[in-house]
Order: C-alpha cells, then sequence, then structure tokens
C-alpha cells in the first residue's frame, strides 16, 4: 500500500469515526439543550467543561506522547520498544489523576457555592472523579490506537458507544428525568467508551518481547515531551476549549453561556467533521516523517495546509451565509442570539483546523517549547479579553475574545512551521482558494431568509458546493497530481460517469 493510499484509508476510517461521534454526539447535545433551555443548558455545560479540563490535564503530555513515541517506534523498526513505552507513559497518568482530583477536591471544597451553585457538591464531585477517570483512560487508549495508525479501531469506538450515549439520553428526555440523570449518563457513556477502546487498544500490542526497560535517551526524551506538552496542554486547554461558558456563568449570564454554548460546540465540531477528518492524521503522519528526514515532513506540512484549507475554506462561506438558519432549524428559536456567534466561532474554529499542520510538525519535531511559548501567550490574551469583553459585552464579547485569540494561535503555528521546516506555502494558492469560497458565497447569499431553515439549508447547499467546486478548478487550486488522483477515483468508484465531469477533471488535468 503506497503512502497516498494509506493515507485515504486512514482518513475514511477516521471519516466513520469522526461523522459516527460527532452527527450522534450533537443529537445528543440538541435533545439536551433543548430539553433544559438556554439557562439550565449553560449550568449543565459549565459542569462538562470542567470534566474536559480534568481530562485535558490527566492527559496532558501523556495522550500525545503515545501517539507520536508509538508511530516513531513504528518507523525506526523498534517494535520491543512500544510496550515499555506505554506502561511508562501509563504510570505518569495515574500521576496526573491523582494532581487532579487532590486540586478538584479542594476546589469544591473551598469554592464549590460560586462555581456550582444549585448542585449537591458531594454528588458533583463524585460525578467528577469517575467521569474524569474514565474518559481520561478512553482519551488515552485513543492515542494508542492513532500511533498505530489503527483508524478502524478508532471508528469501531464511535460506533458502539457513542448510540448508546444517545439512547441513554432519550430516555432521559422520554421520562422526564432531571439534570442529575443526565450526569448519570455522562458517567455510564464514558466506561462504555473505556472500555470498548481498551480493548481495541490491547489487541494492537506488538506480539514480540517487550525490551527489559526504556533506553535512557528514549526515556528521557519522552520525560521531556511530556513535561513540556503538560504545560501546553494545561495552559492551551483555556486557549481552545470554551473557557468563555465558565466566565459567562461567573458573570450570572447563564442563558447567554448556553446560546455560546451552543454555537461553540455545533462550530467546533463542523470544523473537525470536514476538514479534521485529514487533520486527525496529521500527528503520526509528521513523527514518521520526521524519521525519514525533515524536508520531507516540510513538504507534508505545506501539502496538508493546502488540502485543510481547500476543505475548511467553502465550511467558512456556508456559516456566514446559513449560520442563523442552521441554529435555529437544531436549536428552535429560543437559541437565535446563537446564530451570528455561530457563524465567526466557526470561522475562528476552521482557521485553526487549517493550522493543524503546523502544530504537529512543530511537537514531531521537538520544538515544544515554542508551542508552550505561543499557548502560555495565548492563553492569558484569551483569560484577560474574557475577563474584560464578557464583563462589558456579555456574548458578543465572548465570541470576539475567542475569534482574536484563534487567529493569534494560528498564525504563530504556522509561522513557526515555516521557519522550522523551511518550506514556505503556497500563497498564491491560498489565496485563490480563498477567492474561490468567497464566489461560492456571493453566489449563494441571495437565498438567506427566502425560505425556512430546512430548505434554505438544502437549497443553499446545492448552490454554493458545486460553484466552490468549479471555482477551484477554473482557478487552478489543485495540482496535477491531485487531479489526476481526483480521475483514478472517479474512475474506479463511479466508472467515468457522469461524463461531463470525467471530461471537466481532464481539461482541468491538461490546465
Amino acid at each position: 500500500m503506497n503512502a497516498r493510499s494509506g493515507t485515504l484509508r486512514n482518513t475514511l476510517f477516521s471519516s466513520v469515526g469522526i461523522y459516527t461521534e460527532y452527527v450522534l454526539g450533537m443529537l445528543t447535545s440538541i435533545i439536551i439543550a433543548r430539553y433544559l433551555g438556554p439557562g439550565d443548558f449553560g449550568a449543565y455545560s459549565m459542569v462538562v467543561w470542567l470534566v474536559a479540563m480534568g481530562v485535558a490535564i490527566t492527559n496532558s503530555g501523556t495522550a500525545s506522547a503515545a501517539i507520536r513515541f508509538v508511530a516513531e517506534m513504528r518507523g525506526s523498526d523498534r517494535p520491543e520498544l512500544i510496550v515499555p513505552v506505554l506502561a511508562f507513559l501509563r504510570r505518569a497518568q495515574r500521576l496526573f489523576l491523582l494532581a487532579v482530583l487532590l486540586a478538584g477536591g479542594a476546589l469544591f471544597a473551598f469554592a464549590g457555592g460560586k462555581l456550582a451553585p444549585g448542585f449537591n457538591h458531594v454528588v458533583l464531585f463524585g460525578f467528577l472523579v469517575l467521569a474524569v477517570t474514565l474518559r481520561s483512560q478512553y482519551m488515552f487508549n485513543i492515542g494508542v490506537c492513532k500511533g498505530f495508525e489503527d483508524f478502524r479501531s478508532t471508528a469501531i469506538v464511535a460506533l458502539v458507544a457513542t448510540p448508546a450515549n444517545l439512547a441513554l439520553v432519550v430516555a432521559c428526555w422520554w421520562f422526564d428525568a432531571p439534570v442529575e440523570a443526565l450526569l448519570a449518563v455522562f458517567v455510564v457513556s464514558s466506561a462504555v467508551f473505556f472500555a470498548v477502546s481498551h480493548h481495541k487498544a490491547r489487541a494492537l500490542l506488538p506480539a514480540v518481547p517487550p525490551a527489559p526497560a526504556l533506553p535512557p535517551e528514549l526515556r528521557a526524551r519522552i520525560a521531556r515531551h511530556m513535561r513540556m506538552t503538560a504545560m501546553i496542554v494545561t495552559v492551551g486547554f483555556f486557549a481552545a476549549s470554551e473557557v468563555e461558558v465558565l466566565f459567562l456563568n461567573l458573570y450570572g449570564l447563564a442563558a447567554a453561556a448556553g446560546q455560546f454554548k451552543v454555537a461553540y460546540q455545533l462550530a467546533s465540531g463542523a470544523a473537525l467533521l470536514v476538514p479534521g477528518v485529514f487533520g486527525a492524521l496529521l500527528l503520526p503522519m509528521m513523527a514518521h516523517a520526521l524519521s525519514q528526514g525533515r524536508e520531507i515532513a516540510g513538504r507534508r506540512f505545506a501539502a496538508s495546509t493546502v488540502y485543510l484549507s481547500l476543505l475548511a475554506f467553502p465550511l467558512i462561506a456556508f456559516g456566514f451565509v446559513f449560520g442563523s438558519s442552521v441554529i435555529t432549524l437544531l436549536f428552535g428559536s429560543a437559541y437565535q442570539a446563537a446564530g451570528p456567534v455561530f457563524a465567526w466561532c466557526l470561522f475562528a474554529a476552521s482557521i485553526v483546523t487549517v493550522s493543524q499542520g503546523g502544530s504537529s510538525l512543530l511537537l514531531s519535531a521537538d520544538r515544544q517549547v515554542v508551542v508552550l511559548l505561543v499557548v502560555i501567550f495565548c492563553g492569558l490574551l484569551k483569560i484577560a479579553l474574557d475577563a474584560l469583553l464578557i464583563a462589558r459585552y456579555g456574548l458578543d464579547g465572548a465570541a470576539t475574545a475567542y475569534v482574536i485569540v484563534s487567529l493569534a494561535s494560528s498564525a504563530s503555528m504556522i509561522g513557526m512551521g515555516i521557519r522550522t521546516s523551511g518550506v514556505g506555502l503556497d500563497v498564491g494558492r491560498l489565496a485563490r482558494i480563498a477567492l474561490a469560497a468567497a464566489l461560492a458565497a456571493a453566489a449563494a447569499w441571495p437565498l438567506r431568509g427566502q425560505w425556512p431553515p430546512l430548505p434554505t439549508l438544502l437549497v443553499g447547499g446545492l448552490v454554493l458546493a458545486p460553484v466552490y467546486a468549479l471555482a477551484t478548478l477554473l482557478l487552478r487550486c489543485w495540482s496535477e497530481a491531485d487531479i489526476g488522483h481526483l480521475r483514478l477515483l472517479h474512475a474506479r468508484f463511479a466508472k467515468g460517469r457522469p461524463r461531463v465531469l470525467a471530461q471537466l477533471l481532464a481539461w482541468a488535468e491538461r490546465r
């Protein structure tokens, strides 16, 4: 299997997992949001955010190290070191978990009333202990699977666990259960995610006698990676997550927190759903490429940025044109204020996705110090902007802070990726892709508000997508090799039909 075919195969399985987890997860969130309303959903979202923060800190350095060093051991043909590497990482993860639980206990003991008013703090802390423990183990197992570039297993985990979670939430809605029941469902679904992922990760371990111990040089590299990545993840969580939900709740704006949560969750999920199926492959791909040479990794960084842009820019165009219709259709008129916020959050999340090639290259090239400095700056900037803008402008201030920090982070990652690899981006090609997206948005703009949300989105998508695709061909946004591969796929899977598409691709390749 050649590199392009392997990447496409992994992209397919990654797509299945991501689409399943996102679509069913979003349906679950829609049901909860409609059931609770903006105010209660804002409070519920803050509790879930606390779990996400605990998982991020628990896995800080370990999950990404599992991806990187498993891929590296495979690329350098040292499979006997994989089991010792994972054992070392799991011990470190348990220490991180202990620190998180101790800090969480102290937080609830001294500030529980301010942080989560209306909840039983003993019950809530028990929920956080179980949820953080199970979810962090699940995410580590997923990191192991990605290190083996086994995206089939990640897809199976999503196909099994996500429908189970949806079914339990529907049962809570059907029986008019309280918020505490939804938290219990979160714990049960976390256990399912952990059990299935643990089974899949264990099956991937190589059938070779493990080395008795890690080489000192490798052990030192892993420890350094974890130390740096732990700081990056801990600070970066505030820069990358919806910490605005916390600030909005602390300022007594629970309903605005619910509005921001639906906009942010839908935007970040959409950015993951469309461009992210390729982005999910980047860290193991970069680690493997760097084991073959920095120039190869640099070319992959430049190419991946173009490919991610081709997928992300039409998403941005669609959000600005039809964002309000999407929110109204999915969440109802109670969440109308989230429409413009969704469009801007989708723009910011898509730009972050485009920069994934740069961040993956930096992490794989042992440039964690650079990433840490960028993340610290962005984390501090976001906290400062949230504290200032949300207090004064509420929901609009939250959206503004998120967009500013996302742009600063993305520009930094791409710029440092260029400097590290010595390979520049094809700026002209990126500009033509942006122009193609703008032309597609202009073609679809007159359809705004003409009909109810569902027909508007259907007709709008049927206009925007083909206009964008045609514009990318006319503006030469694809390389000759890209067009040639598209022709092969069209001939293989569609038997060359429709012929007009085959003729269009042939013409584009000749250009």
